[in-house]
């Protein structure tokens, strides 16, 4: 998995949509630093600059290394990422959870967010770009954000990113692999099961209204 550093950018998942006929498969596109970072639902994602992790992966489907993917079975994307973030996590001595459908939670707060985007043709995945944030060294946050943590404070360390990322990659490749046999996707299905929560209904709103406010004052 080859990994492509940036300084700055706007978004790692933007800037591999704007590359997506000539990066490679199975590329990771980082950056220091996003000006304009996305989360799911149209969510900004915020990081302080050179502190945390935020890199997306181009996944082709139907190739040397990735078998043809069915519309119906992209959940496996995510139960890939997030079982490889969950080994990844489980590494460095935290116990993780996914928070349906795909944020890494450490107890009750978030340390990790993740942001799919597939391009679909025929009934199948042809592509997907996979993009991850995860907070490793920040430790001073908004305090309108409703619950974040990182690596760094849970764990009292302070981690290198590049180091930390090929770290992550290796457990990708791994659950990669895995989505190319039926043993696999069963192993994925069943990690993915034993680790995901949902949140209660009025607590995901309150959260959702949280978010709402700290991006209106942004």
């Amino acid at each position: 998995m080859q990994i492509y550093w940036h300084e700055v950018l706007d978004s790692t998942n933007s800037e591999v949509r704007r590359h997506l006929e000539t990066l490679d498969n199975l590329s990771v596109t980082a950056a220091l630093e996003q000006t304009a970072g996305r989360g799911r639902g149209g969510h900004r994602w915020a990081s302080a600059p050179g502190e945390n992790l935020m890199f997306s992966v181009l996944l082709r489907f139907g190739t040397a290394e990735l078998a043809p993917l069915a519309v119906k079975d992209a959940l496996l994307i995510t139960q890939a990422v997030t079982v490889a973030l969950v080994r990844f996590f489980e590494s460095e001595g935290v116990s993780p959870r996914i928070k349906w459908p795909n944020d890494i939670w450490i107890g009750d707060r978030k340390i990790c967010g993740i942001l799919i985007e597939n391009t679909v043709d025929a009934g199948n995945v042809t592509a997907s770009i996979v993009g991850i944030g995860i907070n490793l060294n920040q430790t001073d946050f908004d305090p309108a954000l409703p619950n974040p943590t990182s690596l760094s404070l849970l764990t009292g360390r302070r981690f290198n990113l590049k180091a930390a990322l090929e770290n992550f990659c290796s457990f990708l490749g791994q659950t990669l692999g895995d989505m190319n046999g039926i043993a696999g996707r069963n192993e994925l299905a069943s990690r993915f099961a034993e680790k995901m929560f949902y949140l209660e209904k009025d607590r995901e709103e309150a959260m959702e209204a949280a978010i709402a406010r700290y991006e209106s004052l942004q």
